[in-house]
């Protein structure tokens, strides 16, 4: 089994690169890619950078050169329910790109051109485990739909506008990104996302410690779930 892990900070993946054995790196389109295991799991770890475009490159160069058989972005976000708190996790049912508009076309708003959906399907197997693995060490975790757009939400008008146009759960900068790359190649995905702020700018002096703490328990999910699939 072979994993491919996406994080689009290096606070995301460091622990995971860490708890890797055998590790050698390359480099492909300024992104370096870590190879190697985590028990008897083959692992592949980028990180990718901050936004949409180095998400979704990132994923095809890993699906191209790697050909995972899953693929997990994982990482912090903001909460966008009374569901959620900080250090609690979200898990992809399905996600949407909140910026996607083509509306004045007469388009739903969100739609995706040339797969023609709103919400991008991950894969329900995948999340399942991931809830599992969570429970057991100790993680709150709610699915649902998972918003990526190219902002850093922290206004509560716009936090409103992503709930109640799409249901969002929480939001961050990759996830649907990716999603969009695993769908068109038909590689199962899950995005999660471990809650650092309440996207409403209430909290941004915390943000950098909370994104550390939260960030820790998203790896420590994705090095278990490796441990689960080898």
């Amino acid at each position: 089994m072979k994993l491919g892990i996406i994080a689009a900070m290096t606070i995301e993946a460091e622990a995971i690169i860490a708890a890797m054995t055998d590790t050698k790196t390359e480099e492909w389109g300024s992104i370096t890619y870590t190879l190697g295991k985590i028990g008897g799991c083959d692992v592949i770890c980028a990180v990718c950078g901050i936004g949409k475009v180095f998400a979704a490159m990132c994923a095809q160069t890993m699906i191209v050169k790697y050909a995972p058989d899953y693929v997990v972005n994982t990482g912090v976000g903001g909460t966008l329910t009374r569901e959620l708190s900080i250090g609690d996790m979200a898990v992809s049912l399905d996600c949407v790109q909140h910026d996607m508009d083509t509306s004045a076309l007469g388009d739903p708003v969100g739609l995706i051109s040339g797969i023609n959906i709103v919400k991008i399907p991950a894969s329900a197997e995948l999340a399942e485990k991931i809830c599992e693995i969570a429970a057991g060490l100790g993680i709150r975790t709610y699915r649902g739909t998972i918003a990526s757009g190219d902002r850093f939400v922290a206004d509560s008008a716009v936090k409103k506008y992503i709930t109640e146009t799409f249901g969002g759960i929480a939001c961050e900068m990759e996830g649907a990104a990716v999603g969009q790359v695993c769908y068109v190649n038909r590689t199962p995905f899950a995005v999660i996302r471990a809650i650092s702020d309440d996207a409403d700018g209430g909290a941004c002096e915390d943000y950098p410690s909370f994104a550390k703490a939260s960030a820790q328990k998203s790896a420590k999910t994705v090095i278990a779930l490796a441990g689960k699939l080898a």
